[in-house]
């Protein structure tokens, strides 16, 4: 080990001489971020608006990342979970579209969001330029050189690194401790983490595995992998499929034909027609997630036992080189695009998918610089740091809460699947996890932070550390950028400690992340929410309900007025004034046709009646923020609700006032 540690240094102080032939490639700077994902965009957007000089290194030449990839589709979890510039980045969507907050969007609308934070801090951003080598001073990174495909070298020096990438390259070459795969359940006495064979996403009973089928000499169909099934529980090195997200348009205006593509091969998609023996569906939304964006756009996700997840694929992806990747990239593109082409295409397909299939292209206005097609790989789980604390199962379950907490999380514990395998002469496939039921939950700053032996100046806010099933549920694009918020605070706190993100003291980033949420100097926006038992006073006896609510829980009332019942919120007020006020009404069967709220104003009090009905709940979200419009208030200004006249379902959960 020590003689791999001295051939690294030599290697790096070799480029480093090199990079310092020419002064126009060696930059000093106080913050290094490296990854332009979305995360990226917000840590680097953090850092210079509380007044560092911040670099940040893409790899490629877009920003944005996934969210803007082609994940339209949010998955969110719990909106009560998302805060700061994370959610400003969907208030600003939403703008664009004429809405409060959007968080359904097309790709270059998010990535013009994304252009605008760079450019109203004044970033500077690094393109094209891949991660070479990482100089230590100790346990502290002093330097890293980083280079394009000409092999120009660039040099920064930093006090303080952020590692942003999805698959924790800095995080690696820095010599931090980090794993690959599914831990045993054992290890962190988990239940749902290693090898796990479920029903979902799952094939039917008596799909053949062999070419031939009932012959198992003839070979497995593409697809299939083989070895037997490991014991449950059991822990190894795959990861879950990797995919694209795709982005596709029905409108002949907007739309490229698709073409057959590089490396077709129709036989990879034999199980799809072995599937479709089984199971015909009445359209693609069968075995493709269709979820549609605005413009007549899409954003695809992988549904059903075989479709846009290439199964077995991604295990080698996370510690390859920047040729391997880019190979594995390419594999991921063929399958994807031949998918689509083969379902529209081939005559083995049933005809009124094929004709939907033919209906959809790529959309023009989207990645012109790249075919029309992402530039971005979904990298679901790569590199996953063993810090200084590991966020395990028992922390989305509640069993254990974090103290430290500088964001949360609520996504179900999540997993796609990992192999796909013969199991008792069936094709089965392997690691799909869905296991939800809780409510959002705190992340730790430790587990952004290696082992302060390992690396004092160094933070992890994408490839975290969180076991395999714990990952599942923290790895979403708006949770990414709260922690990348963080962790750019924490760095700027650093740099009055010596550049060691160990001696942060917490309280006083939660201060600063409360105090101004949005780096703007403004007043932040107050949220009362029912649990908040000082500023939600109840009145009867309400029920408690914990499912689809905003935050952990909602009330409810099923009286319909019989018992008179009513909850109040009331705001902490840093100042008095204007506030837009807003509540949420979540999406529930037998809400009540009209739902009436009472506004203590500084001017007296104001009904507002909310019809239901009017309100369109879009995406992966429990309900809306709806606008009661502009009201003056002062310190003992209130909202309530009342069951008067209540027809059926009667929900309070969360109220939120904007100052003007």
């Amino acid at each position: 080990m020590k003689y791999i540690r001295l051939v690294l240094v030599t290697v790096g102080c070799a480029l480093f001489m090199q990079s310092c032939k020419n002064k126009e490639a060696h930059t000093q700077t106080e913050i290094c971020i490296y990854g332009g994902n979305a995360a990226g965009v917000i840590a680097a957007y953090t850092a210079a608006k509380m007044n560092r000089k911040v670099v940040l290194i893409e790899p490629g030449f877009h920003l944005g990342g996934l969210t803007t990839g082609g994940l339209g589709y949010t998955d969110i979890g719990n909106k009560y979970a998302i805060n700061g510039l994370s959610l400003d980045v969907y208030r600003r969507i939403g703008k664009h579209y004429g809405k409060f907050e959007q968080w359904i969007f097309e790709p270059h609308v998010a990535e013009d969001v994304m252009k605008q934070y760079i450019k109203e801090a004044g970033v500077e951003v690094v393109y094209g330029y891949q991660l070479d080598t990482v100089i230590k001073n100790g346990a502290a990174i002093s330097s890293i050189a980083v280079s394009d495909s000409t092999g120009k070298v660039k040099a920064v020096d930093a006090g303080v690194f952020i590692d942003c990438s999805y698959e924790g390259d800095l995080m690696a070459k820095a010599g931090v401790s980090y794993t690959v795969g599914r831990e045993a359940n054992s290890q962190y006495n988990e239940t749902f983490n290693g090898v796990q064979l479920m029903h979902g996403h799952q094939f039917p009973d008596g799909v053949d595995p062999y070419k031939e089928p009932g012959n198992p000499n003839s070979g497995l169909v593409w697809g299939v992998s083989e070895g037997a099934l490991p014991p449950q529980g059991s822990g190894d090195k795959r990861v879950q499929a990797y995919n694209f997200r795709i982005c596709l348009s029905n409108d002949p205006a907007n739309r490229v034909t698709i073409e057959r593509p590089d490396n077709y091969d129709s036989s990879r998609y034999e199980l799809l027609l072995r599937y479709l023996q089984k199971k015909v569906p009445g359209d693609l939304w069968g075995f493709l997630k269709f979820d549609l964006m605005p413009n007549h756009k899409t954003d695809i996700n992988n549904n059903g036992p075989i479709s846009t997840d290439m199964i077995g694929h991604s295990s080698n992806y996370p510690e390859a080189d920047v040729a391997t990747r880019r190979r594995i990239r390419k594999e991921h593109e063929d399958y994807t695009k031949g998918l689509l082409y083969f379902i529209g295409h081939d005559a083995r397909m049933p005809e009124h998918l094929r004709n939907q299939m033919l209906q959809w292209g790529y959309p023009k206005d989207e990645y012109q610089d790249n075919g029309n097609w992402t530039p971005q790989l979904y990298v679901r789980e790569a590199r996953r740091m063993v810090g200084a604390y590991v966020m395990t199962q028992h922390n989305c379950q509640g069993r254990e809460v974090a103290e430290d907490a500088i964001g949360m999380a609520a996504y179900t514990m999540d997993s796609h699947n990992c192999q796909r395998i013969v199991v008792n002469g069936m094709v089965k496939n392997e690691g799909n996890v869905e296991e939800g039921g809780f409510g959002p939950y705190p992340i730790s700053y430790r587990a952004i932070t290696p082992k302060q032996e390992q690396c004092t100046n160094l933070l992890v806010p994408v490839c975290l550390s969180a076991t395999h099933i714990a990952y599942g549920s923290i790895r979403m694009e708006p949770v990414f950028m709260v922690l990348a918020q963080s962790a750019a605070v924490a760095a700027s706190l650093a740099m009055e400690h010596s550049n060691n993100v160990h001696q942060v003291d917490v309280k006083q980033l939660q201060a600063v992340l409360a105090k101004d949420p949005l780096l703007n100097g403004k007043a932040p926006e107050v949220l009362v929410d029912n649990d908040d038992e000082k500023q939600a006073q109840v009145k009867g006896n309400w029920q408690r309900l914990l499912h689809g609510a905003y935050g952990r829980s909602m009330y409810i009332d099923s009286s319909k007025g019989k018992e008179q019942k009513s909850v109040q919120f009331t705001p902490r007020l840093s100042k008095e004034g204007t506030y837009q006020v807003y509540v949420y009404i979540p999406k529930i069967k037998g809400i009540s046709n009209s739902l009436p709220f009472t506004i203590s104003t500084a001017s007296g009090v104001q009904q507002v009646v909310i019809k239901p009905a009017d309100i369109s709940v879009e995406g992966q979200t429990s309900g809306e923020w709806v606008s009661l419009g502009k009201h003056a208030l002062q310190n003992n200004s209130f909202v309530e609700i009342s069951n008067a006249g209540a027809d059926g379902y009667l929900p309070a959960d969360a109220v939120l006032f904007i100052p003007e």
